[in-house]
């Protein structure tokens, strides 16, 4: 494993210990579901995307859409982390009056858009993408979508104009951990053989170990692939990644740490990743 794999390995962990501090704190968030996207979303953020943290507005910037806007958590501790805000503020999360809200908020610096209702995200994704398009801009587009969430029409009504208008800037990541707030996606909404409906929708599906930092890299540096086609990673994770008594437990989905569970959680990721713990 090469230096900068073990790095990304450990920025993640520290990622999953400042969410989990910040939930503990505000007494509220989905914890499940920020564990199992904190690879994917370090992966983008300190390997792949091209960001101005001095200029978050910067016209070739590459776009994120948090589209399973729940999962929140970890996309803040991330922007504060590289600085488009003050870390300290992380302790605000779903107070009265600050703008650190259960779902991505947009007047902080880094957010794209509001996000929340599910099924929303891929749509604005291929409306930025059609517009770099037109624009001539190089710029990519990146949506996170729930497995869950794949049950929303507005998905594959967008799915169906990103292959139409050929948006291989368009990059479609689902998290797929099998879980949603009520059980198993299987049970709830069967998905399955989701890799070939997305195929049969003009995507060019790259199936991914979604808690691999090494494999998302190596899978989102090469999008596109398939050129005039837009690209989707179903990145297979574990709901409650690096926690292990978290780790595929459906309560877990909103379930706010003790003060024990959270020591036990943070001793677990600190010696995973030898990460060292700034009390």
């Amino acid at each position: 494993m090469n230096t900068h794999t073990n790095e990304l390995k450990r920025k993640a962990a520290q990622i999953r210990i400042d969410l989990l501090r910040m939930i503990h704190h505000a007494k509220t968030g989905h914890t499940g579901s920020s564990l199992s996207n904190a690879d994917i979303l370090t992966t983008l953020y300190y390997d792949v995307m091209k960001l101005d943290v001095t200029n978050p507005k910067w016209g070739d910037r590459d776009r994120f859409i948090a589209s399973k806007g729940h999962a929140v958590e970890s996309l803040y501790c991330i922007l504060a982390d590289k600085g488009f805000f003050p870390k300290e503020e992380l302790q605000t999360f779903s107070q009265f009056g600050s703008r650190l809200i259960g779902h991505p908020n947009n007047k902080i610096p880094g957010v794209e858009m509001n996000t929340g209702a599910l099924g929303h995200g891929l749509s604005v994704a291929v409306g930025m993408g059609l517009a770099g398009k037109m624009d001539g801009r190089s710029y990519r587009v990146f949506t996170l979508m729930g497995d869950g969430e794949q049950a929303e029409g507005s998905i594959w009504e967008a799915a169906m104009a990103a292959s139409h208008y050929k948006l291989d800037n368009v990059v479609g990541i689902i998290d797929r951990n099998k879980l949603q707030i009520s059980g198993s996606t299987e049970d709830v909404m069967g998905l399955e053989p989701l890799e070939d409906k997305w195929s049969s929708f003009g995507w060019h599906v790259v199936p991914v170990n979604g808690n691999d930092v090494a494999e998302l890299s190596a899978a989102l540096h090469a999008a596109p692939e398939s050129s005039g086609k837009p690209t989707l990673l179903m990145a297979y994770t574990t709901k409650g990644k690096g926690v292990s008594f978290a780790e595929n437990v459906p309560h877990w989905h909103h379930h706010v740490p003790s003060d024990a569970e959270l020591a036990q959680a943070i001793e677990q990721l600190s010696k995973e990743a030898q990460v060292v713990i700034h009390e």
